[in-house]
This record gives structure tokens, C-alpha cells and sequence, in this order.
């Protein structure tokens, strides 16, 4: 709303419906050690946390 400058939430409203959001549909990988993490980011997948000393990858289907 304030982005856009309105001051009416309705009007803010109006043009989020002609907004299309893409899917949150991701291909989940593991990354055990460097080369296996680096391979990943060179196929376009973004890191995004550790767990368990193994770094986790995403990326968009």
C-alpha cells in the first residue's frame, strides 16, 4: 500500500489480484562436502541452511 503510494487498502487490493505468484514448488538437495555444494550451485541451486553439518539446496521445478 504505501509502495503504491495508496491510501486505501481496497485500491492496493485491485492490483495484487492482477499479480501472478509463482509456485513454491522446489527440488530439495544435499551437500555433504564442497564439491558436492559447488556442483550444485553451477546447476542453479540456491543454498538455503545447514542441518546437521549438511548444507540443504533448492531450486525451482
Amino acid at each position: 500500500m504505501r509502495l503504491l503510494g495508496h491510501k486505501n487498502i481496497k485500491n492496493t487490493l485491485v492490483y495484487t489480484q492482477l499479480v501472478t505468484f509463482e509456485d513454491d514448488d522446489y527440488t530439495c538437495k544435499p551437500a555433504a562436502n564442497v564439491k558436492d555444494a559447488t556442483e550444485l550451485i553451477e546447476a542453479g541451486y540456491e543454498y538455503v541452511c545447514d542441518m546437521d553439518n549438511i548444507k540443504l539446496f533448492r531450486k525451482r521445478k
